[in-house]
């Protein structure tokens, strides 16, 4: 089945703790139905000293599970995803709320 949300998207979380907020898609893992969106569902994590970084708390991204994320259209609003064959064969995604084409 083809990706409805790849690396690179602009996502709009649906629920949750960010539902509300968007981000770009960082990483996508298909198999675990997950994602990582930059500055969404971020955690603390206490990092021991190495001998190159230095220890503390930082904070970075979890994974979040796609069904709680939607694609982004133009105008800022979660939308579904579509998928359209074109005239010359090629296969590219749109949004359903306005139709407009999201890549290719």
């Amino acid at each position: 089945m083809a990706a409805k949300i790849k690396k690179g998207d602009t996502v709009v979380v649906l629920t949750g703790r960010d539902a509300g907020r968007s981000g770009e898609v960082i990483q996508v893992m298909p198999k675990e139905d997950k994602a990582f969106v930059r500055g969404v569902n971020l955690v603390k994590k206490h990092q021991r000293q190495t001998q190159n970084q230095e220890g503390g708390i930082i904070s970075k991204e979890a994974a979040i599970q796609l069904s709680n994320i939607a694609v982004a259209d133009a105008n800022g609003k979660p939308t579904r995803v579509g998928f359209r064959i074109l005239d010359d064969g090629r296969k590219v995604r749109f949004a359903k709320t306005t139709g407009d084409q999201i890549d290719g």
